[in-house]
């Protein structure tokens, strides 16, 4: 490609991924963390690949622009034909936006279902442990300590994130 013809693709790929070509030559620090996020996605999309791995990308985003960014990924999959393998420890959002789901517990993997059943029917019990992990948005508040579903008292929380008894808080 000559370096015209490269500029009017990287222009495209940033129009693809809702970025204005005005940003062509921005620096990073003169981008919102979306932005950033954008312009990765454009430039993984730059060779066309079948299948993009993504690795925790919306993490350090708030959920607006987290929401907005999954939507386009949603989009630009089914436009372009590509998979995405999205790696993640959000199961919630991967319940939402997941075909499959492949949980994980030290390196390997202990369950692969679709989405649906995993919710409706978790099999192993670290799965069942995760879901069970998140708050419920309209029901009971309870908290997840290491592995037990009893929700300790804010002390006791505390004590057990830094080591420490309730006799000894040091």
């Amino acid at each position: 490609m000559s370096k015209a013809e490269r500029r009017e693709e990287c222009g495209r790929l940033l129009d693809v991924v809702g970025v204005g070509r005005d940003r062509l030559r921005s620096y990073p620090h003169e981008l919102s963390g979306g932005m950033r996020q954008r312009v990765m996605i454009a430039m993984a999309m730059a060779l066309r690949p079948q299948l993009m791995i993504m690795d925790e990308p919306t993490t350090a985003l708030d959920v607006l622009v987290q929401r907005e960014i999954l939507q386009q990924i949603s989009a630009l999959r089914h436009e372009l034909g590509f998979s995405v393998i999205f790696i993640t420890h959000d199961l919630p959002l991967l319940l939402e936006i997941s075909d499959r789901i492949a949980v994980m517990k030290d390196g390997q993997i202990v369950e692969i279902d679709s989405a649906q059943q995993i919710y409706r029917d978790p099999q192993h019990p670290y799965t069942k442990r995760l879901l069970g992990s998140f708050p419920s948005l309209t029901g009971d508040r309870g908290d997840f300590v290491r592995g037990t579903d009893k929700a300790p008292d804010a002390a006791q929380a505390s004590a057990v994130d830094a080591g420490a008894t309730e006799e000894d808080p040091s």
